[in-house]
């Protein structure tokens, strides 16, 4: 769809402040690579950008999830008795 009447805003100024995006770039080493080329294969995702925007969708949900809170919760407190007792058997 073209604009009826070229080189006329037809956004207001507020939208256009709105609609600003943040990017930014990413390094992978060969194992992130591999690893991001896995995930993809599991998301059935193409894109490296929209499986990077999926995979931190997800890690959103399991970090906030109450399940995985508790989860984590028992691994600190475990870590930090180990600490306490001297006992270095898992690092």
């Amino acid at each position: 769809m073209t604009n009826p009447h070229p080189f006329v805003p037809y956004k207001l100024e507020e939208d256009k402040v709105n609609d600003k995006r943040e990017t930014f770039t990413v390094s992978l080493n060969a194992a992130e690579r591999e690893q991001l080329n896995a995930d993809k294969r599991i998301l059935q995702q193409t894109k490296d950008s929209t499986a990077i925007k999926q995979l931190a969708e997800l890690g959103h949900i399991v970090l906030h999830d109450d399940l995985t809170g508790k989860v984590l919760r028992a691994v600190l407190d475990n870590s930090r008795r180990n600490k306490r007792l001297g006992i270095a058997e898992f690092e």
